[in-house]
């Protein structure tokens, strides 16, 4: 297979087709993960936890529809956004109306409404539902946050059962263990899967609050 126009060498053809097929295995590798993801048996059933002060509760955000909840590094003892929990819902807020065919999708934080919804207006966040968790268990009972205000980057998926109630049905983080600290959820930043088909792969860059959002072609 010749993957331009150009004159490519033997040499970069056998490396290239090597390196097709091995796509294609992980490509059915992550077909498989998602399957057994899909087919987890019921998880446990959630309590009817109130956000914004009592504006909302789960129940009200779990319809019909799965419910996919971001969990923002925000509030208590992260007295900033985390720049990477940023970037996730920069792209998040891109597709969000993508998103929405399928499932809903909400964004929960520690960090008191008014400073959150702030956030959120300074990023530019047009199409993600923001909520203030900070009074309740909820992101402590899903281990987003410890006993001590420590915040942590998750997401968590909820749906009703058959009998109406809302469950648990999956939740993952960064740290996959000991010796994987953060590469648990990057498959959900393109940022991310674009450095990686460069020559120099992701390095060790890190996103940051010090740059804006790209606005009508010029960089802010």
């Amino acid at each position: 297979m010749e993957y331009t126009n150009l004159a490519e060498s033997a040499e970069y053809l056998k490396a290239r087709e090597e390196l097709r097929l091995a796509e294609i295995d992980l490509m059915r590798q992550r077909e498989r993960v998602a399957q057994q993801r899909r087919d987890l048996p019921p998880g446990p059933v959630m309590p009817n936890y109130a956000f914004d002060n009592g504006a909302v509760t789960l129940g009200d955000l779990v319809t019909d529809r799965p419910l996919i909840v971001y969990h923002l590094m925000y509030g208590k003892k992260q007295t900033t956004p985390c720049p990477m929990c940023t970037m996730w819902l920069d792209g998040f807020n891109g597709v969000a109306h993508h998103i929405a065919r399928n499932a809903d999708f909400a964004v929960v934080a520690a960090a008191e409404p008014d400073e959150l919804q702030r956030f959120g207006r300074e990023r530019g966040w047009d199409q993600l539902r923001l909520l203030s968790c900070g009074d309740n268990t909820f992101k402590r009972d899903l281990r987003s946050e410890d006993e001590d205000g420590n915040q942590d980057s998750t997401i968590s998926v909820f749906a009703r059962d058959g009998e109406g109630e809302i469950r648990h049905h999956y939740t993952t983080r960064p740290r996959m263990g000991e010796d994987i600290q953060e590469r648990g959820i990057d498959l959900y930043a393109p940022v991310w899967q674009l450095l990686d088909l460069t020559p120099s792969g992701r390095g060790d860059w890190y996103a940051g609050l010090d740059y804006g959002r790209l606005v009508s072609g010029n960089r802010t």
